[in-house]
């Protein structure tokens, strides 16, 4: 295991992220640091980093080293962005913090800060072949990522940071028509270029990254639902409500801006030149909606680590798919027997296929059985007696990269019920789940309830099963050696399929031959 410290100098906020990279190319963050220590503030228009900034910049970089180094991070990767670039003296700082602390900074190229994104972005966000367009809205620098899960097609780094923008046009607060139409019209020229630029005309999605879109979007969730917003990644935004914001912001004088619910104190004079950027995007992309992503350039260092440390992830390269690779390696950390979970899991998926006239559920809900029949042992990590229950907090409190908030709790809930326990309100978790994802969880857990019973023995046995829809439904079973123990465990487990649809459920052997 490798311990990696990942340090990014930005514009408005200096991170760190600690990680623990595994021999096979994954990676576990441990913690997370963030100082807004403002580095750009100035800049921009001096082309200078302040003696304060500088000041500043270095006594967070103290610390973070010192923490990191003092939890046995020795080795730590620091890159810093659009201010310390730009700046006649980021030279002079760069060799400061070598001095003083030992440390090498890279300082990328709005590419090379637009490649990290989204590589980050890409092992986050589920993907297919179809581009996407991502974005960053950085304090500096605006970075422009059209690519899908293979390969990153065009990038483009634009000057419309939001620190840059508040500096040269938001002189004050409400700012005037004038300055609006100023900022409005460079940001307008800027985006459309570079879109014209782009060969590729025809995006699946926006998704958007930073600080600046994830405190919007939490902003927007508060006014529209009066609670925090309960996972960042995956949550979307519509353009209708960020102009809302937009206008909000627009009207509202710092004190006020103060006051709004979610809105980042320190973003006071940032987050609206942000959301102007973001519109503008949304607007000239022609989308309506606006996808979320929790990691940035930090997660990127540490995907592109893995990746010159090692040809190709294995994890990678046996499951192209993002979502069920992120499954099937945290089952692996759980050390759940693979080959009893995934037999299960072919099982369920068999036995949803087949029943689809009854539960009339689609594709997502398919995944989601999936995910839970390979899951649902990770419980005996802690305890074999309980695995059901602790399966399903290790699942909720696990970071499956790809699964949304809604898509995690289905997953745990199922996992949950595979066992013992029917689905009922006294459950905490279940009771907190709307009436429908209820439904789907009360669908998803019966047909794992008889996959995990049909492989009672871990023998795989059943090597196939078909249904037959009727007053009573009929499974068959199709076996390659004794499997009465399976027969019995399925029909003690059938319980919940029964109440469920309103069946009985008749389970019939056909023995087959074994080529094995």
């Amino acid at each position: 295991m490798t311990k990696l410290a990942v340090i990014d100098i930005g514009t408005n906020s200096i991170h760190m992220v600690l990680a623990e990279v595994q021999p096979d190319g994954n990676y576990k963050i441990v913690d997370r640091f963030k100082n807004m220590a403002r580095l750009g503030d100035g800049t921009f228009e001096s082309q200078r980093l302040s003696d304060e900034a500088i000041a500043r910049g270095l006594e967070v970089l103290r610390q973070l080293v010192t923490l990191a180094r003092n939890k046995g991070y020795d080795r730590i990767v620091a890159v810093a962005t659009s201010a310390v670039r730009e700046a006649k003296n980021g030279g002079d700082f760069i060799d400061l913090v070598a001095e003083q602390l030992r440390l090498t900074v890279r300082v990328v190229s709005g590419n090379e800060e637009a490649r990290l994104i989204f590589l980050a972005v890409k092992n986050s966000v589920p993907m297919g072949d179809q581009p996407v367009l991502a974005v960053d809205v950085g304090g500096g620098s605006v970075e422009l990522m059209v690519g899908n899960r293979d390969q990153l097609l065009h990038v483009k780094s634009l000057k419309l940071g939001a620190i840059r923008l508040a500096d040269q046009f938001l002189k004050r607060t409400p700012p005037s028509d004038g300055m609006l139409r100023s900022l409005e019209d460079l940001v307008t020229e800027r985006l459309k270029g570079a879109l014209d630029s782009f060969k590729t005309k025809r995006i699946d999605s926006l998704i958007a990254t930073s600080g600046m879109a994830g405190n919007l979007a939490e902003v927007i969730y508060l006014k529209k639902n009066g609670r925090p917003l309960p996972q960042l990644n995956l949550a979307t935004v519509s353009l209708k409500d960020v102009k809302e914001i937009e206008q909000d912001l627009r009207r509202s004088t710092i004190k006020e801006r103060l006051v709004i619910p979610g809105l980042d104190s320190k973003r006071v004079d940032t987050l609206f030149p942000a959301t102007i950027v973001l519109r503008r995007l949304m607007e000239l992309a022609e989308r309506d909606e606006m996808v979320l992503c929790d990691k940035a350039i930090r997660e990127g260092v540490i995907y592109d680590f893995v990746v010159r440390h090692k040809e190709r992830l294995k994890a990678e390269a046996e499951i192209p798919d993002l979502r069920r690779r992120n499954v099937v390696a945290f089952a692996r950390r759980c050390q759940t027997p693979e080959v009893h979970s995934l037999h299960v899991a072919g099982l369920a998926l068999r036995l949803f296929d087949q029943t689809k006239r009854l539960h009339g559920l689609g594709q997502a809900e398919r995944d989601c059985l999936e995910y839970a029949a390979i899951l649902h042992d990770v419980g005996y990590l802690i305890n074999e007696r309980q695995h059901h229950k602790h399966a399903y907090y290790l699942i909720t409190h696990s970071d499956l990269g790809g699964l949304s908030a809604d898509e995690l709790q289905i997953v745990a809930n199922v996992a949950r019920y595979h066992r013992r326990a029917l689905p009922q309100s006294k459950h905490e978790g279940y009771e907190a789940l709307p009436a429908k994802r209820q439904r789907t969880v009360r669908i998803l857990a019966s047909l794992l309830r008889i996959a995990d019973a049909l492989d009672r023995t871990r023998f795989s046995v059943v090597r196939s099963l078909d249904v037959r829809l009727g007053r009573t439904v009929t499974i068959t079973a199709h076996v390659t050696g004794d499997a009465e123990l399976e027969a019995w465990a399925a029909r003690g487990r059938a319980d919940l399929f029964e109440r469920v649809f309103r069946r009985r459920v008749r389970f019939i052997l056909s023995a087959q031959e074994d080529n094995v």
